[in-house]
């Protein structure tokens, strides 16, 4: 990367050219594994073919089949992005790098959301521009989603779309010296579906020495699905689309099929006579693990890989408010929610009751649903890993409160992500049904956030004491910053 004013760097698999602006220099579309084609949807991702010549890389690329998503009232195309952008060849990354760079940068690796059958690179949340403002050289990447890329198919790998983000960190590894960055520094994060993903990463064995440091945001280390619940998802998926449950059967049917069929697996009934659905209904895909990330975790992997993770305060209202769910619950709806999450429902919402005793249905019946998908398994994530005090483990909670949708959505989930990317500002996510409402968040919120998450990929360090089993110190992020030590401790106790 010596010269930059023609930004061209040479890969592994051929020459990629970029755009300089302002600064940086940002390369898109880059292939990290081959496309998945007809059989190979079904497969471990494969290497990319080299190419000839110099790949143009300043234009988007085509993104996984999904649907277009989209929650009720709130505006959420930076998040989802706007649904499918056709092409085969989809398993890529965009790189946003210092145009400066003289080489050992910290590199961070970013895993989208979206329930696990959405998301991608396109999603204008997720441009990287600030972090090579600020020296660090960012990847983002696309992963096989829905049907191609979780169903726990006989015949197939399992959580091919984990394996899709392996092989991207191994592509950073052989690749990202030319681009400035240090492959001994990197670091993985991701949000929401992406922060599981994330946590799945940071337990499997094959990916051990890829990352050097990984942040959770709204994940679980609880969050996957056991064969017996994955196996009910599968035969439906084979019954939608009149096939038999086989690897052979479903790499005949096309992309098109998938994602319509995937569209129609909702409301399947997941409980087991052992488990809970660990997504309460929310998606019909996840990880599907023998043992959850936690507990391998607690086994001892990735005990020497750094990790920060966290939560957001309101992270259930994402779910009921834009729905119209939030205003009008009633008491019978937080025991509906207790009982999809627990094997004592009933002692459940009598500690959230005690806990939050000014809490109304509404703020209860988000407060467990939060707990369900992200709390409890991001809480037992940290102290799995903080068990092991073989690397440093950090806590944190976003509680600045969006005023979107008439006051109500507050610190919910995702809205933390355009202070991580620094782009808070960005018409597109102000306005009374746009992400961050219609007020102006603080206005050096943004910078701080960044900054941190920055401070951490370089140092391992993001700025405040660290998260240990006899002292859960957790930030608390809001217009004022404050440290604070096992914040609601009493409903922690309650998962365990």
């Amino acid at each position: 990367m010596s010269n930059y004013s023609d930004p061209v760097v040479s890969t592994a698999q051929g020459a990629v050219r970029g755009r300089r602006e302002d600064g940086t220099a940002s390369f898109l579309n880059i292939p990290y594994a081959a496309a998945p084609r007809g059989a190979d949807r079904f497969a471990e991702p494969r290497p990319h073919e080299r190419w000839e010549g110099v790949r143009d890389a300043t234009v988007a690329g085509p993104n996984a089949p999904q649907s277009e998503r989209k929650l009720g009232s709130i505006e959420m195309s930076p998040y989802f992005g706007t649904g499918w952008s056709r092409g085969e060849d989809y398993l890529t990354v965009n790189v946003w790098t210092p145009t400066a760079a003289g080489g050992d940068l910290p590199v961070m690796v970013f895993v989208h959301g979206g329930g696990f059958v959405a998301g991608s690179t396109r999603s204008s949340l997720y441009d990287g521009s600030a972090f090579a403002r600020d020296g660090v050289v960012l990847v983002t990447l696309n992963y096989r989603l829905g049907i191609a890329g979780f169903l726990d198919i006989p015949g197939a790998p399992a959580n091919r779309g984990l394996l899709d983000v392996v092989a991207a960190l191994r592509w950073v590894r052989e690749n990202i010296t030319a681009f400035g960055g240090d492959p001994e520094n990197v670091t993985l994060f991701g949000q929401s579906a992406g922060a599981t993903i994330v946590g799945g990463v940071l337990a499997t064995p094959e990916a051990a020495g890829l990352f050097r440091r990984a942040i959770v945001q709204s994940g679980s280390g609880l969050g996957a699905f056991t064969s017996e619940q994955a196996a009910r998802v599968t035969r439906a998926a084979a019954k939608a689309l009149g096939v038999e449950p086989q690897v052979e059967a479903f790499a005949s049917v096309s992309d098109e099929r998938l994602v319509e069929a995937a569209s129609r697996l909702a409301g399947i009934d997941l409980q087991t006579e052992t488990h809970r659905d660990p997504l309460i209904g929310l998606s019909p895909f996840s990880l599907v693990l023998g043992t959850q990330p936690a507990e391998s975790v607690a086994d001892g992997l990735g005990a020497d890989v750094d990790l920060l993770v966290g939560t957001n305060a309101d992270e259930g209202n994402l779910y009921l408010v834009p729905v119209g769910k939030y205003a009008g619950s009633t008491e019978a709806d937080v025991d509906e929610a207790a009982a999809r999450s627990h094997p004592n429902p009933g002692q459940l919402v009598e500690t959230y009751r005690a806990s939050r005793p000014e809490a109304s249905y509404a703020e209860l019946r988000s407060a467990i649903m939060a707990d369900a998908l992200f709390g409890a398994g991001s809480r037992a994530l940290a102290g799995a890993h903080a068990a092991h005090a073989k690397a440093a483990t950090y806590a944190y909670e976003f509680a600045w409160r969006s005023h979107a949708l008439n006051g109500q959505l507050g610190a919910t989930h995702a809205v933390e992500l355009p202070f991580v990317f620094d782009i808070a500002d960005r018409p597109e996510l102000n306005g009374a049904n746009a992400l961050l409402g219609p007020d102006q968040p603080p206005a050096d919120l943004a910078a701080r956030v960044h900054e941190a998450w920055i401070r951490f990929a370089r140092t391992g360090d993001p700025g405040w004491n660290r998260y240990a089993v006899d002292r859960r110190s957790t930030m608390r992020i809001d217009a004022e910053w404050n440290q604070v030590e096992d914040p609601r401790s009493r409903e922690r106790q309650a998962w365990n």
